[in-house]
């Protein structure tokens, strides 16, 4: 972590990713307003003291709409990552211990998440679980597992055959101590670049899905949500839009930012960003 601090576009994405964490925890206790309360007095206004980002098309005040809704597209984005995470790693190390049945199953099992569309498959997961973004997120999960999967196996194969694991293996050490204390180690860095790449990329991933109004219980707010609500009234208020895609884009260049300063320092292969 020191060398990222001591790397400047590490250290400008750190600075935007934790004041995006600050809105996400803090942000629906600061909302001046209740971000569910309508008031058909005033509807599509403009900025003013009473709303500092004016309102919506319902009189909600869209300042505090953005920042409620900042929690829920940061933690969606962060939950669809936590599945890609377990559900690539933990497969990807075993591959490498647990024989070639294993590492062929695996790998035919990554093949097809591979060739799945986002979209279609998140549409049919939440048909088929409901509309929410706890199963959204779950299949985006699934979708980009095949990335820490092979990142994983890349990172863990030089590993486990060298001359301190076999000697590990000599001694009688379990499997799951070797890959705890001599592999993992190896192939955290690899990983992590992964995740930081793949955040952003998630966040796209809610967004879209949210613009499009999968996976969201109106009417809780969320970026992609209030953003394809502003294009519906983009006459009345051409500049609404900015705002939430401003913040989209800010946090996925971080994002993006992050990986890539992670990647100078650990020296990590390219790799943790996808196509939605």
């Amino acid at each position: 972590m020191g060398a990222v601090l001591r790397h400047r576009l590490g250290v400008a994405s750190l600075v935007v990713l934790a004041a995006m964490v600050l809105l996400g925890v803090l942000g629906p206790l600061l909302a001046p307003q209740d971000p569910l309360v309508q008031d058909p007095s005033a509807l599509l206004q403009g900025p003013s003291a009473a709303h500092l980002l004016g309102t919506d098309n319902l009189g909600r005040d869209v300042f505090s709409r953005l920042l409620a809704g900042s929690r829920l597209s940061l933690l969606a984005a962060l939950e669809a990552v936590a599945v890609g995470l377990v559900l690539g790693t933990v497969p990807g190390l075993l591959s490498v211990y647990l024989g070639r049945v294993f590492e062929w199953v695996t790998l035919r099992v990554m093949d097809a998440f591979v060739t799945l569309p986002f979209l279609v498959f998140a549409v049919a997961m939440t048909a088929l679980l409901g509309n929410g973004l706890t199963q959204a997120m779950f299949a985006v999960g699934i979708l980009i597992s095949p990335v820490f999967y092979r990142v994983t196996r890349a990172a863990a194969f030089p590993v486990a055959g060298s001359q301190y694991v076999e000697a590990a293996r000599l001694t009688g050490a379990p499997a799951w101590f070797v890959l705890r204390r001599h592999v993992w180690p190896k192939v955290l860095p690899a990983v992590a670049v992964s995740a930081a790449g793949l955040l952003g990329s998630s966040l796209v991933i809610v967004s879209s899905l949210t613009f499009l109004g999968i996976g969201i219980q109106p009417p809780e707010p969320t970026w992609g949500g209030m953003l394809a609500t502003d294009l519906e009234y983009l006459y009345q208020r051409p500049t609404a839009p900015f705002v939430p895609a401003l913040l989209i884009i800010l946090t996925v260049g971080a994002c993006n930012g992050l990986a890539d300063a992670l990647r100078d320092v650990i020296g990590a292969p390219r790799g943790g960003r996808v196509r939605a």
